[in-house]
């Protein structure tokens, strides 16, 4: 994918990364540092839990899917960051060895009415496994820049 200015995102326009398979070191790692709850952290403990065994933390999953959007390199010459995001739901626990992708949907564009380098771009993102289940979903108000000087 190419990266993108704010005139370039078109309504209804669909982006689907590359995947990326998490293990359970890296479960375990992101759960001691960040997320230290049972079923995140211990194999055993987490048995006991309704998930049946080890799960990612959400913002594990999270974090995960923003480095999958950002790898495709999309967004990557004109983000201005953005105001927040909306709608995080987790649908369905992500487990070690699943392989997750996100699938990318822009549903708003609104150029600025005060700054006119720039617009708002909102996207529904839905991260997905390797069964193609839905296991996150959140929309994100991105800021954009305007392609230079006018030029696409």
């Amino acid at each position: 994918m190419s990266a993108r200015y704010f005139e370039d995102f078109a309504l209804g326009e669909r982006f689907t990364t590359r995947g990326c398979t998490i293990s359970e070191a890296q479960i375990l790692d992101f759960a001691f540092h960040y997320d230290p709850q049972p079923f995140h952290l211990d194999k055993l403990a987490a048995e006991d839990w309704p998930y049946g065994g080890l799960i990612a933390s959400g913002f594990q999953t999270l974090l995960i899917s923003f480095r999958l959007w950002y790898a495709e390199g999309v967004i990557n010459a004109a983000s201005l960051g953005s105001p927040g995001m909306d709608e995080l739901r987790w649908s369905a626990p992500v487990r070690p060895g699943d392989t997750l992708h996100v699938e990318a949907e822009v549903i708003e564009v609104r150029p600025s009415r005060s700054k006119p380098d720039r617009g708002t771009v909102i996207i529904a993102y839905a991260v997905k496994n390797q069964a193609q289940a839905t296991v996150m979903t959140y929309r994100v108000t991105h800021l954009f820049r305007t392609a230079p000087n006018g030029a696409d």
